[in-house]
């Protein structure tokens, strides 16, 4: 009998994860549901942020779903509809945003401004050391008062 309601919970809540999306929402199109899913997975929500469309509950996120689906259903390819969303929202919109030249600067910059006040740091320690040496006159001084000195 615990076996049975056990089944019994472990259906109940499989039909309630498969009722979570609105299936007037989904493509009639298996393959093309699949790949929008695919491609939910890769969107940000714009509310939540950190959260891909398909995660979130926000309006937007449900708005950005049907236009990732109408695209999906006009032909398009995954790339085209990605462009269509950076295009429209930015590269914001993006989870995984695309290889560029600004993204290494701005990824890559805090490391080369670290790398760069390492530098300087080590150049000015080796020329204070070196500044820190007396001159021969200075020497002289310094040993005479040293001499002279009643301690």
């Amino acid at each position: 009998m615990r076996r049975l309601q056990a089944l019994a919970a472990v259906f109940a809540g499989v039909l309630c994860l498969a009722a979570a999306a609105d299936p007037a929402d989904r493509l009639p199109d298996p393959a093309q549901e699949a790949r929008a899913r695919a491609i939910f997975q890769d969107v940000r929500c714009l509310v939540c942020q950190n959260e891909s469309i398909d995660d979130s509950e926000a309006e937007l996120a449900a708005d950005l779903r049907k236009v990732v689906r109408e695209q999906v259903r006009a032909g398009r390819s995954d790339a085209e509809v990605k462009r269509f969303l950076t295009d429209r929202y930015g590269e914001f919109v993006l989870l995984t945003p695309a290889f560029s030249w600004m993204n290494l600067a701005l990824w890559g910059g805090p490391f080369a401004v670290v790398l760069l006040g390492a530098g300087l740091l080590l150049t000015r320690l080796r020329n204070r050391s070196a500044e820190a040496e007396l001159s021969p006159a200075e020497a002289e001084r310094v040993r005479r008062l040293s001499e002279s000195d009643p301690a």
